[in-house]
Formats: structure tokens, C-alpha cells, sequence
């Protein structure tokens, strides 16, 4: 999850093309979608998990829709950077997903992006209801953008991974 690996996935993720960014919960999987430009990402849905197979068919139906060139997986780091086992999940999530699904993929820090979020709607006055409902997805846009501004910023020289 530095710069070399985002490097290497947007060589390798098709140009022109969106990404999906994936916020993979237990119980939920938010995702969000890059415009074409790789500029903005946007909220796109929430798929209630069920199991693997309808949950990585829905997520592949959704990429052809979208005509999505890579996906960014948020990686669920604990607060001192350590992996867990909410770390192996989204790994194993992502090797049981690729023959189904092959496309690049590269993973993005998503320490806070659900608190951050859930900050905003808080701010925002958002019911407990709304924001059970929003949460998910924005988080995943949240991650995404975080994604999307280091490839943007990736020969500014900068050595900070994100």
C-alpha cells in the first residue's frame, strides 16, 4: 500500500476507465465509482452480504455495468498500522474474487474513513437511520478518493504513501 504498488495498479488498471473502491464490512459491502477521469469518486451502493458467490456476482455485475478498469479495496489496518484478522478477511476476500473477477486490485488505508464519515453525517444533522444507510458507500467513496489522489499526485515527488 505505497506509492510503488499504487504505481503499478494504475499502470496496470485500464486507462480511461473507472474504479470501484470497496468498503468491506462483515455485514455490508459499500462501494463507489471514479468518473472516467479518475478525478472524483462517488457513493454508488450498499450490498447487504449474504455469501461470497451473490455478494462477488452482484460486485462483478456492477463493474461490467460500469465498464470498471480496477478495484480498491479499503484495508482495514489496526491503529498501529499492524494487520489483523479483519486484514486477512479482505485479503482472502480479494484472492477468492479474482478468478471471478479479474481485474487489478490494490488496497488503501482505511483507518477512520468510517468514523470520519460518520463524523460528517452526524454535522450533518442525518437521522440514525440515514446514516445507517449512507454510511457504508460513503466510506467506500472516502477510500477511493484517498486512492485517487495519490495516483493523481504520484510524480510530485512526494514520498508520503497516502
Amino acid at each position: 500500500m505505497n506509492r510503488d504498488e499504487i504505481r503499478a495498479f494504475a499502470a496496470a488498471s485500464r486507462g480511461g476507465a473507472r474504479l470501484i473502491g470497496v468498503d468491506l464490512g462483515t455485514k455490508t459491502i459499500g462501494l463507489a465509482l471514479s468518473d472516467l477521469g479518475r478525478q472524483i469518486a462517488s457513493p454508488l451502493e450498499t450490498i447487504r452480504r449474504v455469501k461470497f458467490t451473490p455478494d462477488a456476482a452482484r460486485l462483478a455485475a456492477l463493474c461490467r455495468t460500469h465498464a470498471v478498469g480496477g478495484l480498491v479495496f479499503g484495508l482495514p489496518l489496526n491503529m498501529d498500522g499492524s494487520e489483523g484478522p479483519r486484514v486477512q478477511s479482505t485479503r482472502a476476500f480479494v484472492r477468492n474474487l479474482a478468478p471471478i473477477l479479474p481485474l487489478p486490485v490494490t488496497f488503501f488505508d482505511e483507518r477512520l474513513s468510517t468514523a470520519v464519515v460518520t463524523r460528517a453525517l452526524i454535522e450533518a444533522d442525518a437521522s440514525r437511520a440515514r446514516r445507517g444507510e449512507l454510511v457504508d458507500k460513503l466510506a467506500a467513496a472516502y477510500i477511493l478518493q484517498g486512492c485517487l489522489d495519490v495516483m493523481r499526485n504520484l510524480g510530485d515527488g512526494d514520498d508520503d504513501p497516502a
